[in-house]
């Protein structure tokens, strides 16, 4: 598994294709990673669960990952 370093930043732009996100981690390297329509939809539908909103009842587990 790799190392877990604290997020310093981070930046999202949309692109002709979906998305691109630059992550950054402090004490590590930055990353650029290109991020499609539909995996931007689980990655919003992620966060409000792990934020408790809109709990339709669908997709509640933990530590999923897309």
């Amino acid at each position: 598994m790799a190392k877990l370093l604290p997020l310093q930043s981070f930046s999202l732009q949309e692109t002709e294709d979906g998305y691109r996100l630059l992550v950054s981690a402090i004490g590590g390297e930055s990353l650029y990673v290109s991020i499609t329509p539909d995996q931007m939809d689980d990655i919003i539908d992620s966060l409000e669960n792990a934020m408790g909103g809109e709990a339709d009842g669908e997709g509640e587990e933990d530590d999923v990952e897309f």
